[in-house]
């Protein structure tokens, strides 16, 4: 009963956004059994981001224990955002270099997200496992934060991906920003999370910087959502 309990507080969260994002999509939805592979190909990114993340760390570009502001940062970027968002990258890119489906520009954001959210439930899962006597507060905190801002990064990733496909005069910097715009994003939420921990006298002030950063992320990201459906409308 007690697993069972863990495992809906950690999808829930997850299953109400991808339900968000699929509402979104209403006036042409992607079929069920395409979102279903994109989470499902999300899941089979973090196995990936592991074959990425554990060869950075062993040639040294971040430190085993992020006790100190760059060792944080490199932390974040190195052992989290990159080798997280290029799996991603790599997922969306198997879904859609082929898929009939990619037919509009909120699809890609669609998918994007998926795949991100597929990332995030199995990370949720691992998490609230690996601290199952204090599951329910750390469920709490990663449903407000930490799978939103999966769901963010989804959001900027599809976003460009989509413009890279269907304008193809911008397509150069489009292509780099499928990746470069996730990475920094991801980045930057660990940052200062992980320097806040290594860094408690400035705790304070890096908690405000960190909700506002939220803030901004949801907000750009719905910008994102809307430009993206009003340029399927035109």
């Amino acid at each position: 009963m007690a697993t069972l309990i863990i495992l809906l507080t950690a999808l829930l969260p997850v299953a109400i956004l991808v339900f968000y994002i699929y509402h979104k999509d209403k006036q042409s939805p992607e079929p069920t059994g395409q979102l279903v592979k994109a989470f499902f190909y999300g899941v089979l990114s973090v196995p990936l981001s592991l074959c990425i993340s554990i060869p950075l760390g062993i040639i040294g570009f971040y430190p085993a224990v992020a006790d100190t502001i760059w060792g944080s940062i490199s932390t974040a970027f190195f052992a989290a955002a990159v080798p997280e968002e290029i799996a991603k990258f790599a997922m969306l890119w198997l879904l859609l270099r082929k898929n009939p489906y990619f037919d509009e520009k909120m699809d890609g954001i669609v998918y994007a997200v998926c795949i991100s959210l597929g990332f995030a439930g199995l990370e949720n899962i691992m998490y609230l496992f690996s601290n199952a006597d204090s599951f329910l507060a750390v469920g709490l905190s990663r449903a407000i934060f930490s799978i939103p801002g999966h769901f963010c990064f989804g959001v900027l990733m599809g976003y460009y991906y989509s413009l890279a496909r269907f304008y193809p005069k911008t397509q150069t910097m489009n292509k780099a920003l499928v990746l470069i715009a996730p990475i920094i994003a991801h980045g930057v939420y660990d940052a200062i999370l992980f320097v806040s921990d290594a860094t408690p006298a400035i705790s304070g002030i890096l908690t405000v910087i960190f909700l506002v950063f939220c803030h901004q992320m949801w907000k750009y990201g719905s910008k994102s959502i809307k430009e993206h459906l009003s340029r399927d409308n035109w």
